[in-house]
């Protein structure tokens, strides 16, 4: 009898190499160009195993409930904020991101904005593509010698960082966390201070909740007359509508903003912000990540650990479960038992294997906050039997044999 192959689910154009990845596994793979709401993820998720998505596919509840056979959820980018992790822990699902294969992307295209909007190239190209010729100095400037003001130091606030001085600029930082300053980059003690210095403030935070309207009427008043402002994270850290109001005083001198709070689901859908038909600004959709090169890095990096985790249980990286990895014992049965993190569990594992007068050959343990996940290879057939009494265990989460 022929096994059913692994089910998998990709949406939002995901680069065409994660899917080659995927069928070259085993997997029957089903690929979408758009994102789906949660009346029609909930309609397809029936019997799906593997769920890859990008930023505009929410992963609610109510879809983890309509998906029984779901093990594995990728985020084919960095941020996890458009999955609920909690529900994903509950049920034994593991979730994949990819934290550094777009961060050259998007520093590339925060430096081109902070150039462009600093030499205003977009006003000069309007006039031209109108028919006017317009030379002239008049608010353009070098950014050699200006200081940026980057808040959230993490992989692409440092690799900023670090290309921003080769341009001669003077870098200050913001992060909650204790980062290390890279190069010449001074640490602020607050958003305060960084924001009364900088000519250039750009974000670069992560999608946690504490950071939703992290910046507002408040931070704008207290950016310097005439500075600039980058917005390449979150679209809802930032009121937009403030933003408008310091852009049409003439308080912020030119704005950059590839994130917004609610963005159309694909593309030739319309567009809608307070921010369009500003001067100097310079609006993107949601393309910091968007090279060629960013996009098959990412669909290569979650596809291969997708096909590590069904194949072999590999969880390295993974978001919210253990990340480990465990080389298979050649002639082994392998089973996953994700379970609550309690004492004892491992002895009540062993246990039943001894019942059954089972050895162990290899086995590893990983634990994470409420949860553990352990691997085991043993040296007998699985039997019904003994797989239902794992199963059974008022610990176990799930239980998966390879």
């Amino acid at each position: 009898m022929t096994e059913t192959p692994v089910r998998v689910l990709l949406l939002e154009q995901i680069h065409p190499v994660a899917e080659d990845i995927l069928r070259s596994a085993g997997f029957a793979v089903e690929s979408l160009p758009r994102a789906l709401d949660e009346d029609e993820l909930v309609q397809r998720v029936g019997d799906v195993e593997l769920l890859g998505l990008r930023s505009k596919t929410h992963v609610t509840q109510r879809v983890l409930d309509a998906a029984p056979n779901l093990v594995s959820i990728g985020a084919f980018c960095i941020g996890t904020n458009q999955i609920d992790l909690g529900g994903a822990s509950e049920r034994g699902i593991t979730v994949f991101n990819a934290p550094f294969s777009n961060t050259r992307s998007v520093v590339e295209l925060a430096i081109a904005e902070i150039i462009a909007m600093t030499r205003r190239l977009t006003e000069k190209n309007a006039l031209m593509h109108a028919g006017m010729w317009d030379k002239s100095a008049d608010g353009a400037h070098e950014v050699r010698g200006r200081t940026l003001g980057i808040v959230g130091y993490g992989n692409i606030g440092t690799q900023l960082s670090v290309l921003a001085e080769n341009l001669g600029m003077k870098v200050l930082f913001y992060d909650t966390a204790d980062r290390l300053a890279l190069g010449n980059a001074r640490r602020c003690i607050s958003m305060t201070e960084l924001l009364a210095e900088a000519d250039v403030v750009t974000l670069h935070v992560d999608g946690r909740a504490s950071n939703d309207s992290l910046f507002g009427a408040a931070e704008f008043a207290q950016m310097r007359r005439g500075a600039l402002f980058l917005n390449l994270s979150r679209g809802f850290v930032v009121d937009y509508a403030a933003l408008r109001r310091h852009i049409e005083t003439g308080h912020i001198a030119g704005a950059a903003v590839d994130v917004f709070p609610v963005e159309p689901k694909g593309r030739g859908d319309e567009f809608v912000s307070e921010l369009r038909g500003l001067p100097n600004v310079i609006l993107t959709p949601h393309i910091g990540g968007s090279t060629e090169e960013a996009q098959q890095d990412i669909g290569r990096f979650v596809a291969s650990k997708f096909r590590d985790f069904v194949l072999d249980g590999a969880t390295s990286m993974s978001v919210n479960l253990p990340g480990l990895a465990l080389p298979q014992t050649p002639e082994t049965s392998r089973f996953i038992l994700i379970h609550h993190n309690v004492p004892g569990v491992m002895a009540t594992i062993n246990g039943v294997l001894a019942e059954h007068k089972v050895n162990v050959e290899a086995q590893l343990l990983g634990t994470r906050a409420d949860l553990g996940y352990v691997v085991t290879d043993v040296g007998a057939t699985l039997t019904a039997e003994m797989l239902e009494q794992l199963r059974a265990l008022p610990e176990t989460v799930r239980l998966r044999v390879l």
